[in-house]
This record gives structure tokens, C-alpha cells and sequence, in this order.
């Protein structure tokens, strides 16, 4: 099986990095193991790492100092697998960088499901890049949304809040995160532009706009675009 891209595991109990080198390895990914923080970074630091998995639970230091050190210089995906499940923690670790986060116990099948969504986001075109989702096109680089053929009609701040989901395909966006990108420092308490903003692209975008494939509810947390 070819290799899928080598995936770094910073986690201190050893069944999970043994249970996570057995699913992964057989999905075709290589795997790295790590059961400190400290040694986590060393590795990361190694250049061929497509994608981290981390503890929040390590022994040295706190998972969330190691994410924001790791988010100086790493920009590829990081996905939280922990038994920590509040939403303040769940919030914390995605506003400090993390693509994703799951919380242990955890299945095996939607785990793989997020990191292949993650690495297929992070290989997506940058600059001015045409992104298609089924029936739905967004060129970023011209602000033209298409369904089918027909050209959709966005506000500015439409675009702006699609553009952002979309460029983030698979990656829960904070609310404070999004309000922040597309409105500014000054609205990010302001959760009701946002819920305005999301029906209303809703409507526009989705089949059914009251059961939403493309842009689904992260309960108290924000939203995610997903397209599969």
C-alpha cells in the first residue's frame, strides 16, 4: 500500500499509540509515536510530518502550550484526541490552531474520516484557488459563487463568511474565530451577525436549508463545512 503521509502521534498511553499505529498503518499511513510533549516537538521539527495527533493529557507539559508552540512554525493539520470534553477546552484548543478534535473514547472510522479531510484541506490551492463541492462552486479569486450554472448573489460579507468555511472545508471555526476574520476584533462577541449571516447563506446554498449538508451547527462551539 502506498504511503499515505506520516502521521506524528504525541500521546503518553501507550494502547492508544499502539491502537492508532495499528489503524493507521493499515490505511497506509506511516507512523510516528511520541509520549511527551518535548519529544513530540522534536519530531514535528523533522520536516516530514503531514499531519499531528495530540494528547492534551501529557506528562510534561499542558497539550494546549504544546499546540500554540507547535502553531509558531507548523502548518499543517493538528487534530486533538483527548478525554478532556468540555467546551472551554474544546474551544481553547481550536481557537489556538487545531484543524479538529475528538474525544476519547473515540471511533475509529470517523478519526480516519477527519484526517483525510484535513490533509485534503491543507493540499488546497492557496492563491485565488476554485474550490467545487457537488453542485457548488466558489471562485475565490473572481467572488463568484455558482450552483449548477447559476450564478448565486452574495453580499461582500456573504462571500467573505463562505469563503472562509469553505477554504477550511472539515475544520470546526469557532465563532469568536470566524466573527473575528470576517467582522473584525470589535464583533467577536456579536454571535447574533452571525447566526443572521449563516441562515441566510443557507438558504442560498444548501438543497434544504433546514436540514444543511455544507455548513453544519458544531453545538456551542461554531461550524463546520463539510462536503463529502
Amino acid at each position: 500500500m502506498a504511503n499515505a503521509g506520516t502521521i506524528l502521534v504525541i500521546d503518553d498511553e501507550a494502547q492508544i499509540r499502539r491502537l492508532l499505529d495499528i489503524t493507521l498503518s493499515a490505511s497506509g499511513y506511516k507512523i510516528i509515536e511520541a509520549a511527551t510533549g518535548r519529544e513530540g516537538l522534536a519530531l514535528a521539527a523533522s520536516g516530514q510530518v503531514s499531519l499531528i495527533i495530540l494528547d492534551l493529557g501529557l506528562p510534561d507539559t499542558d497539550g494546549i502550550e504544546i499546540l500554540k508552540r507547535l502553531r509558531e512554525w507548523y502548518e499543517k493539520p493538528i487534530i486533538i484526541l483527548s478525554v478532556r470534553n468540555s467546551e472551554e477546552d474544546i474551544v481553547q484548543a481550536l481557537d489556538n490552531g487545531a484543524n479538529d478534535y475528538l474525544t476519547k473514547p473515540f471511533r475509529t472510522g470517523e478519526l480516519l474520516a477527519r484526517i483525510r479531510v484535513s490533509i485534503r484541506q491543507n493540499q488546497v490551492v492557496k492563491d485565488n484557488p476554485q474550490l467545487e463541492f457537488g453542485s457548488l462552486t466558489i471562485d475565490i479569486g473572481n467572488h463568484i459563487v455558482r450552483k449548477n450554472t447559476d450564478i448565486i448573489k452574495l453580499t461582500s460579507t456573504e462571500f467573505s463568511l463562505l469563503a472562509l468555511l469553505a477554504k477550511n472545508e472539515g475544520r470546526v471555526l469557532t465563532h469568536q474565530y470566524i466573527l473575528k476574520e470576517v467582522w473584525g476584533m470589535g464583533y467577536i462577541e456579536q454571535s447574533q451577525y452571525l447566526r443572521v449571516y449563516i441562515a441566510q447563506l443557507r438558504k442560498k446554498i444548501e438543497e434544504n436549508p433546514a436540514s444543511p449538508k455544507l455548513i453544519n451547527t458544531e453545538s456551542g462551539i461554531g461550524y463546520r463545512f463539510s462536503y463529502e
